[in-house]
């Protein structure tokens, strides 16, 4: 498995858990406003850690930490990420999982195997509005929304989410998105932040205000919906 970046330390990331954070390189979408460009444009000359190490580093925490974030890029692009998981869980870990659920096999997969304890699923816009948002023309949705469908079914804890943007998110699609996606429990919109270093350019923060506007704009369709990053 190919990992681009470790945070030793996460107090946020994993709902009620203190973490590491492993992201791994490479990711199939290229949304303008992604912050962790190197794993995403330029993954293959980006320096890499060793799958090993990473492990040891984790084997060495126990006991001070709960659980274990696998991000990206997109980590369900990587060949062994079930194997990488599996020896996680064996060293006693709880696994968030953070995808763009493009490929809801693997996704099923692992849930099956009981090797996730918790998915973070970005949204990245309405339906319509995906092609432009990822920054792949005729990006097809399908494998996406089979991905939501499968955790609506309830077999894991998860959480839709989606970082709100100027230009590419407005009010009318935040109600998209609900009717979309109506009864999860738990819908996040996240506060852009412009790292310096992005796939795309031209992107901006809604104000705080915006934000809470739009939020009002999910929470008739979620159990509940909240606003991170202000």
């Amino acid at each position: 498995m190919r990992i681009g970046g470790l945070q030793k330390l996460a107090m946020v990331d994993f709902p009620g858990k203190v973490a590491a954070t492993v992201f791994t390189s490479g990711c199939n979408l290229r949304c303008p406003f992604c912050h962790n460009a190197p794993l995403v444009t330029r993954s293959e000359a980006a320096e890499e850690l060793a799958e090993e190490d990473v492990l040891s580093f984790l084997a060495g925490r126990r006991g001070l930490l709960d659980g274990v974030v696998l991000s990206g890029g997109e980590p369900l692009l990587q060949p062994g990420v079930e194997d990488f998981l599996g020896r996680v869980r064996d060293l006693g870990y709880a696994v968030k999982l953070d995808t763009n659920g493009c490929y809801p096999r693997r996704l099923r997969g692992l849930l099956e195997a009981g090797l996730v304890d918790y998915v973070a699923m970005d949204i990245k816009n309405s339906r319509e509005k995906y092609p432009g948002t990822v920054g792949c023309p005729g990006f097809d949705t399908a494998p996406v929304e089979e991905s939501a469908a499968l955790l609506m079914e309830g077999a894991v804890e998860f959480e839709f989410r989606t970082t709100a943007v100027k230009p590419f998110h407005a009010p009318e699609d935040m109600e998209a998105i609900g009717r979309w996606l109506s009864g999860a429990p738990r819908y996040f919109l996240q506060t852009f932040v412009d790292s310096g270093d992005l796939v795309g350019a031209g992107c901006a923060p809604f104000s705080p205000a915006e934000m809470r506007e739009l939020a009002e704009k999910a929470r008739p369709w979620f159990k509940m919906v909240a606003v991170r990053g202000i």
